[in-house]
């Protein structure tokens, strides 16, 4: 089957098409043929060497993540009745493949009123966006500020914030994702490429500051944003696309205003859990209250477009791949 290969740690040019040998389903899992790929960004610093400490991969590697097909067998123990059905998974080692082996409690159905392109694109952020949603108990009400809202999970973050009934003010860059973002139902939009956006943001969140702050940029930016954080709020630093970390608040300042910090580790999820979720997120797609925003969609053999173009950041929406 064909694979898209990190052969050594580097560039995006490092990722090559392959030939693997086809999976076999083993006892209580199933064998899928692969229609989409999520693609994230962090599988991008992973293949140039970073998180070494947190990721043990080593060259040579399929990367993982989640996606989308159709099961094609059956292994030991699990229901043939799977088989011609549409799924879904996450958290999948070598994924960016033609085919998978998955056990079979780890799929989630597709439902119908989905495609299997937009199914792959809900199926690491709209994951992730819920649990921290569900960890960080937004009420109705409460006033949230999103960073990065225009990004895979930030726009998934918007529109489920909406639906609880917050108030969302989102943080993007540029007029074409302020305008995604204000699209997708944020109350207010501020434009991080203006250096005075925090101020921007004070004014829209008002002066006692924002309930809940989902920071999924890290760096300067998260650390600029947690200032925006009410006294005895939350502030959850889950995100570091920008390449300097998550954002290094000071724990101690936190604690004298009663803020709770949360952050990655409040994410890592049970396969299980992750399924379960998966499953609530394929479910209000379906139903036409959750829109994915897909950005682009590359071939698999062009793996190394798909990372080039995330880590130049110029498109809105998720970056996928087709192994059809």
């Amino acid at each position: 089957m064909r694979v898209a290969q990190v052969r050594e740690f580097g560039g995006p040019e490092v990722l090559v098409p392959a030939e693997a040998p086809d999976p076999v389903a083993g006892a209580g899992e199933v064998l899928v043929a692969v229609d989409h790929i999520d693609t994230l960004f962090v599988q991008a610093q992973i293949r140039a060497g970073a998180f070494g400490e947190f990721f043990d991969v080593k060259p040579p590697y399929v990367p993982a993540g989640g996606a989308s097909g159709t099961v094609t067998a059956t292994g030991p123990g699990v229901d043939p009745a799977w088989v011609g059905r549409r799924v879904a998974v996450a958290g999948q080692a070598d994924s960016y493949a033609e085919l998978m082996a998955v056990p079979a409690a780890h799929l989630s159905p597709v439902p119908d009123g989905i495609g299997l392109r937009e199914a792959a694109s809900l199926v690491h952020d709209g994951v992730t966006a819920l649990a921290l949603l569900d960890n960080t108990a937004l009420k109705p009400d409460e006033t949230v500020l999103i960073t990065g809202a225009s990004g895979g999970m930030g726009t998934l973050l918007v529109q489920f914030a909406r639906a609880l009934g917050a108030r969302v003010v989102g943080v993007a860059r540029g007029p074409e994702k302020t305008a995604l973002v204000r699209e997708l139902g944020a109350d207010h939009v501020v434009d991080a490429a203006d250096s005075g956006w925090p101020e921007g943001a004070r004014a829209a969140l008002g002066e006692g500051g924002a309930d809940l702050v989902l920071d999924g940029v890290g760096g300067q930016l998260g650390l600029a944003a947690f200032p925006l954080t009410a006294d005895g709020g939350r502030f959850s630093a889950h995100g570091a696309p920008a390449g300097t970390g998550f954002a290094a608040v000071d724990p101690d300042e936190a604690r004298g205003r009663g803020i709770t910090l949360l952050g990655i580790g409040d994410v890592q999820l049970t396969p299980e859990r992750r399924t379960a979720l998966l499953d609530r997120v394929l479910e209000e797609a379906a139903a036409g209250r959750l829109r994915s925003v897909i950005g682009a969609v590359f071939p698999l053999e062009r793996a190394a477009d798909a990372h080039r173009a995330i880590e130049e950041r110029g498109l809105v929406g998720k970056v996928l791949l087709s192994a059809r």
